[in-house]
């Protein structure tokens, strides 16, 4: 016997994100999916486009003329830009902020949330809202507040500076996605590590850890990407010699603002390590975004 949506008396009840899976599974929607996708890459084929073009064909026409003149492709701009000391300084200086700024987050981060998560200790839920209360700070009215601090500490305009920066404001939102998900992996599994006379240690190695893969993959990705496009904390704490490619990027739209090839080949280039990240780490991703919609 059937309802009248057609569904049979026994037969469980379609969620909503099935639903939602069922409708983007149509060939329809497909289509007009992979057409939003391809409009919304045209902004970045036209940088790539325009990185690859001389200076003098940048200005005279648009990028998309190249579709018909091949020809005016060069690895020219992307030789010269590579042999700037000061831009590949630059490239070196965004890895030694973001790796460290990412690993020390996700790596502190996973350890209070399962404190937070599975651990009883005095003052637990009130410390973990005051982490909570931590996300609604902006970062903009710590900047002096932080930089009267560093050049006590003598690190303004270091690398360390904007490396501790970035773990202290990133710290907050880390705790509380981690936390969310560590949460909701079964008791039955930790109380049955217990039984087994497993210590606290080899409870968050041996099975948080594991099961927690996907968000702490979502939490990499994102904390990666923020932090190598970060502009702002690297433009007030990072001095020239600890300067990103955000700020030199910047440096060089405000010193040669027509200077097209330098500018696109640049930008290209930061882009290439955060896509090459998500990527990389992109079945975890999804794992870890649809984990907290489906039960």
């Amino acid at each position: 016997m059937t309802t009248p949506h057609g569904e049979y008396e026994g037969a469980p009840r379609r969620t909503a994100v099935s639903r939602v899976v069922g409708f983007l599974g149509s060939s329809i929607v497909q289509v007009l999916l992979v057409c939003i996708g391809l409009f919304w890459l045209m902004p970045t084929l036209g940088l790539f486009v325009t990185s690859l073009r001389s200076p003098q064909d940048n200005a005279a026409s648009g990028w998309w003329t190249t579709l018909q003149e091949p020809a005016q492709l060069t690895l020219e701009n992307y030789a010269s830009l590579l042999d700037n000391p000061s831009f590949v300084a630059s490239f070196f200086n965004t890895i030694l902020i973001t790796v460290p700024s990412t690993l020390i987050i996700v790596a502190i981060a996973s350890l209070a949330a399962y404190a937070f998560a599975w651990l009883e200790f005095p003052g637990r839920d009130w410390l973990f809202l005051l982490v909570v209360g931590l996300l609604v700070v902006p970062l903009q009215v710590a900047l002096i507040p932080i930089a009267q601090i560093y050049g006590g500490a003598g690190i303004y305009g270091s690398i360390l500076g904007v490396v501790l920066f970035h773990v202290g404001f990133g710290l907050p939102f880390a705790i509380f996605l981690l936390r969310n998900f560590f949460a909701a992996i079964p008791r039955d599994l930790l109380e049955a590590a217990r039984m087994d006379g497993g210590k606290e240690h080899t409870i968050f190695r041996r099975v948080i850890l594991p099961l927690g893969g996907p968000a702490i993959a979502s939490l990499t990705i994102f904390q990666f990407l923020w932090v190598w496009n970060d502009l702002l904390v690297a433009l007030v704490f990072a001095d020239a010699q600890a300067q990103p490619m955000t700020v030199a990027l910047q440096s060089e739209m405000r010193q040669f603002g027509a200077n097209l090839d330098v500018i696109s080949a640049g930008a290209f280039l930061s882009m290439v390590v955060p896509l090459v990240v998500f990527f990389a780490f992109q079945r975890y991703f999804v794992q870890g975004v649809m984990a907290g919609s489906v039960k």
